[in-house]
């Protein structure tokens, strides 16, 4: 498995580097090279941050973790990680032909102490639709001020392409462009 580290605000030595390789490589040995990480670690006041986010078969999963020692919010953002993939057990477990790695990580451990329900597949429970209006980002920040929303879908005035607008943790706003 591929293992980035990044630090925003943050230098990351070799010996970190190495010490959130070694707690990664858990997820290694059943992912086996084809998926990715991503570590993320920034400062926020004293604490730090860690943002983990996993790319497996063309599936995210993120978990971010906070405390003051760098290695305990690893650790707590790892089990994090394993707390959703274990959530989505029963989402994996159907498709098995899908996610082989996944199925074989949730079977070898037994299921023990993490066995849910079987839960029902997700349901859309309400459409909308609306018309794309061009817009600028300045533009699509303030409709989404407005309107009270944590995100905004808008036609880029600029590039001609379907963008999304949201509210970022930290307080500021981030931009979605998808190429197509």
């Amino acid at each position: 498995m591929k293992i980035t580290t990044q630090g925003n605000g943050i230098r990351i030595g070799t010996r970190l580097e190495e010490k959130i390789a070694d707690k990664m490589s858990k997820f290694d040995k059943y992912f086996g090279e084809e998926g990715s990480l991503n570590v993320r670690i920034r400062p926020e006041g004293s604490d730090m941050v860690v943002e983990i986010t996993m790319n497996f078969a063309g599936k995210i999963i993120r978990a971010e973790a906070v405390d003051e020692d760098i290695l305990t919010a690893v650790d707590r953002t790892v089990d994090k990680l394993e707390s959703q993939i274990r959530r989505q057990k029963t989402k994996f477990l159907k498709k098995k032909k899908e996610y082989p790695g996944i199925v074989s990580y949730l079977e070898d451990d037994g299921g023990a102490d993490y066995d849910f329900e079987v839960e029902d597949e997700a349901n859309i429970t309400k459409r909308k639709q609306f018309a794309l209006r061009p817009m600028t980002s300045e533009d699509a920040i303030l409709q989404l001020e407005m309107l009270g929303h944590d995100f905004f879908v808008y036609l880029d005035s600029d590039t001609n392409s379907v963008c999304v607008i949201y509210k970022r943790y930290d307080g500021g706003y981030g931009l979605l462009e998808p190429q197509y």
